[in-house]
């Protein structure tokens, strides 16, 4: 039976771009970016349909005793932060807003989110979403959660469309962004994977340095 798995992230993005190229205009387009790991993936799309990159910065919000587990997440963009919890990890782990074990975590994410948009942005505006198409970009999702909050702060943008946009996700993780976006784009909807790593045979960490070159190549380049 053939390997499906992605060579890498930038293959990852090569097949995304081929199902999307054809589907929407570049000029009222506008690819963004989880970071770090949605970047190679995103800067193929955004190359191959001559679209600007931009970011919008994430952070999960970990179980105390399981950070991998996520209760939720948290975005930023143009200044606007959204909190998206997952109501059945909140159940399990019995922490809700408002507790102290809760409010730390958070307060220590709101400080990561800050630097990393800091980093990344490098003192550049992000870009107008307003009545824009935007095709929302990561490496796959496993809970959605990330997604999930970069979309709800999205939508406070008042984009014309909003397209989610995955190599991979997990389980149902596809299903329930689809509450958020106008259209999810995943190839692949997989049942029978432990994580979004294994659906790919290269699978390095992303780095704040490769954030910032992807970025500067884009930008450099008037995307």
């Amino acid at each position: 039976m053939r390997d499906r798995r992605y060579r890498d992230r930038h293959d990852a993005g090569q097949q995304l771009a081929a199902r999307l190229t054809s589907d929407y205009e570049r000029p009222r387009v506008i690819v963004l970016a989880l970071p770090r790991g949605g970047l190679p993936v995103a800067a193929e799309v955004a190359q191959a349909m001559d679209a600007p990159l931009d970011v919008v910065v994430v952070r999960k919000i970990g179980v105390p005793y399981q950070p991998e587990l996520a209760m939720g997440a948290m975005a930023s963009i143009a200044g606007v932060e959204e909190l998206v919890l997952n109501q059945d990890v909140m159940d399990v782990t019995r922490l809700a807003p408002g507790q102290d074990a809760f409010d730390e975590i958070v307060a220590r994410e709101r400080i990561e989110l800050g630097r990393r948009e800091s980093v990344y942005r490098a003192g550049r505006e992000p870009l107008d979403l307003t009545d824009r198409t935007v095709i929302l970009v990561d490496d796959g999702m496993a809970t959605g959660s990330t997604m999930m909050a970069a979309a709800a702060a999205i939508r406070r943008q008042k984009p014309a469309r909003l397209i989610a946009v995955v190599p991979v996700g997990l389980g149902k993780a596809c299903e329930r962004l689809g509450t958020l976006a106008n259209e999810v784009v995943c190839p692949w909807s997989a049942k029978n994977l432990g994580s979004v790593g294994q659906a790919y045979i290269s699978f390095d960490q992303t780095s704040d340095a490769e954030v910032q070159d992807i970025l500067a190549d884009a930008w450099s380049r008037g995307r």
